[in-house]
């Protein structure tokens, strides 16, 4: 699993016009190639009516699965450029498709490569590109005189937390980074003195934003 990839929060759609022609970019994350075969299939039967509906899609730790479509354009005057921004934005597990709803004029090539570069960059934008970040779920079993500690050094560590128990012991679920997972069991094992009861429960990815500049 990777440390953290980049990619979208949710469905997102905008619509841009140039000179005439509507552009509407779309872009949703995937969890499969099926994913997105089946987003793109879905985009194009709301549009049927559309002049053209191009798209691109990456999924895969390593980028593994792409493809792109120029559907009906010139060969390479919009497939392509979406597939460009995914990768220039380093986004993964995404699919993208640009609606066009022609207006009358002709682009040329480059004047539809630069459409469909800015309605996927458009898209990309509605949908809200975020962080996955690979955090470890850590459960700390602790004695109620523990809790007040615990609490104030996880926020000021700002470590994650998730659910705690309450049960005859407190039961905290922390969430360090899955790459600092062995520092924080060790350094939770010093903070309580050794009388905290320590176990590893699962992997997850968690949103985070990205830090601009």
């Amino acid at each position: 699993m990777l440390a953290e990839f980049k990619t979208v929060q949710q469905y997102g759609s905008t619509e841009i016009v140039i000179r005439r022609s509507r552009f509407i970019g779309h872009a949703i994350s995937i969890a499969s190639e099926q994913e997105a075969i089946a987003f793109i299939e879905r985009i194009k039967k709301e549009n049927s009516t559309a002049t053209h509906n191009c798209s691109a899609y990456i999924f895969g730790e390593s980028d593994e699965f792409q493809k792109q479509s120029d559907d009906g354009e010139p060969s390479g005057t919009a497939g392509k450029p979406i597939l460009e921004v995914i990768k220039h934005q380093g986004l993964k597990n995404i699919a993208v498709v640009v609606t066009r709803y022609f207006g009358g004029i002709m682009l040329g090539a480059g004047g539809l490569i630069r459409a469909y570069t800015d309605g996927a960059v458009a898209g990309i934008d509605a949908a809200c590109p975020i962080r996955q970040v690979l955090h470890q779920e850590v459960w700390v079993h602790i004695d109620y005189t523990w809790l007040g500690k615990i609490e104030n050094e996880l926020r000021n560590r700002q470590i994650l937390m998730g659910e705690t128990q309450f049960t005859d012991k407190v039961i905290v679920s922390c969430l360090p980074f899955y790459t600092d997972k062995d520092t924080f069991v060790a350094w939770m094992t010093d903070l309580t003195q050794g009388q905290a009861l320590i176990d590893l429960g699962d992997a997850l990815y968690k949103e985070h934003p990205i830090t601009k500049g």
